[in-house]
């Protein structure tokens, strides 16, 4: 596989980096540094296109640029809840504690610009928790996992023990819809198959674990 970058990653996640390693394609990093605050009533979807098509835009680069930007949402209407990256201890346990035994949604969206254009996919996912006790609330926050996760855990790493199932992608779960990110960068032009070869990831071996029956 050749290690010349095909594209920029518009992104500081290590779990993005990963999933894209995963599936052969080479890149280099590039976080774009946006205003990620939704607009009143912005719906999950509408919001997470809207900043995977700005993060892809602030990045200037010949390369095709891939944005992508996930958040956690927790009921519908007016009673709808969005949760992004927890700044404190605090705003995690409210997250938490509204996730805890209960079903909320995961949407994920990718963008990606080059040759003048920019197009965009939103992907969602269910994801089920246990319920969670507070002591073990304590426990995780105290490992620094949540604190850079949207809805403050982490379906790969050591959250994961909360997850009961997940009807939709799981690497949507983890901040990057492979599927979707293949054929949207296929749509520009970059076709991977002849350099690829096979590779073994953790994230690969998440990916396998976690669908509902």
């Amino acid at each position: 596989m050749s290690d010349a970058p095909a594209i920029v990653l518009a992104s500081a996640s290590p779990r993005r980096a990963a999933l894209l390693r995963q599936i052969g394609i080479p890149f280099v990093v590039e976080p774009a540094a946006i205003d990620e605050a939704p607009a009143p009533g912005e719906a999950p979807p509408a919001l997470t296109r809207r900043l995977a098509l700005a993060k892809a835009g602030a990045v200037r680069s010949p390369l095709p640029v891939l944005a992508a930007d996930t958040v956690v949402a927790i009921g519908a209407g007016a009673t709808r809840r969005i949760f992004g990256k927890p700044r404190h201890r605090a705003a995690f346990e409210d997250m938490v504690k509204a996730l805890s035994g209960n079903t909320h949604t995961v949407c994920t969206a990718i963008a990606v610009r080059a040759q003048g254009r920019a197009e965009a996919q939103v992907v969602e996912a269910r994801v089920t928790l246990r319920v969670i006790e507070e002591r073990e609330m304590a426990a995780y926050w105290a490992t620094g996992e949540p604190r850079d996760k949207a809805g403050g855990y982490a379906i790969q790493g050591i959250g994961g023990i909360f997850v009961r199932c997940v009807h939709g992608s799981p690497s949507a779960v983890v901040g990057l819809p492979l599927a979707e990110t293949e054929l949207l960068l296929r749509r520009f032009g970059i076709d991977r198959w002849r350099c690829r070869r096979r590779t073994l990831t953790g994230a690969g071996e998440f990916a396998t674990q976690t669908r509902c029956a």
